[in-house]
């Protein structure tokens, strides 16, 4: 199959203020795998999209043509890649750099004059709650810390579009909650469009604005829901009796989704 065109570059918001659209976008690997079909939707800044999935469905592939980093084979998909966030299921430090080391990088590698850069590195390092560890390396922290530092160094581009690949997958639970709240007061205090993928029905539920829900390989949406909670979202709503049936309903689907 002839490639499609790679991901469109715009430095504007399409008609409808999208900030990344997928138009009929598909992609079939050069062995014949058909990975994705017909993926259409998108995500506006100020939205929370998150797409659930069986494994194998093409979900980080999803992820990685709104990046740049692969390309489809079927559709389109537009967004500015200018200046994109993307937080990896690992959170990819290098380990020989500290927290104020690591999150500098992109700032480096955008050539960010020095007073502009120092300033935004700070900044990160205090909206992820990282103040205090600005010299400790990789391997002193823990899990959520490290998660945290890839946050920051997203974080201090201000990218409009966040994309997200299962980043708290391996984490504990109270650990995986609490890092569902701080990405939420991140998001309530950044206005990004976030794109998230998780195995998680209940984070997709508590972190969203709208999730949907992908079939098995090739991968299609095949169920959508707007989630109604205003934000901020406290803890205890994931004990909500609503929070519990629309999680249900969601589960359903994805449980069809598997066949």
């Amino acid at each position: 199959m002839a490639e499609a065109n790679s991901v469109t570059q715009t430095n504007d918001a399409g008609v409808d203020g999208a900030s990344l659209r997928f138009d009929g976008l598909g992609k079939t690997f050069p062995d014949g795998t058909e990975a994705l079909h017909d993926i259409t939707f998108a995500v506006s800044k100020g939205e929370f999209v998150t797409v659930v999935g069986p494994s194998g469905c093409g979900k980080s592939t999803l992820l990685r043509i709104a990046s740049g980093l692969d390309s489809q084979t079927a559709g389109s998909c537009e967004v500015d890649r200018a200046n994109i966030g993307y937080v990896f299921q690992d959170a990819t430090l290098l380990p020989w750099r500290t927290v104020r080391r690591n999150v500098e990088l992109f700032a480096e590698l955008h050539d960010m004059d020095e007073s502009t850069k120092k300033k935004a590195v700070g900044d990160a390092i205090e909206l992820v709650g990282l103040s205090g560890f600005e010299n400790h390396h990789p391997r002193q922290l823990s899990g959520g810390m490290r998660m945290r530092v890839s946050l920051a160094r997203s974080l201090v581009m201000r990218p409009p579009v966040f994309l997200f690949d299962e980043p708290f997958g391996a984490l504990d639970e109270i650990t995986r909650e609490r890092l569902n709240e701080e990405t939420l007061s991140l998001f309530a205090n950044e206005g990004f469009a976030g794109l998230f993928i998780t195995h998680s029905i209940t984070e997709a539920v508590f972190m969203s604005t709208k999730v949907h829900v992908m079939s098995a390989r090739p991968g299609t949406i095949v169920a959508s829901y707007d989630i109604p909670f205003d934000y901020p979202r406290k803890p205890e709503l994931r004990f909500d009796p609503a929070f519990a049936e629309l999680s249900g309903e969601i589960n359903q689907a994805l449980r069809g989704a598997h066949t």
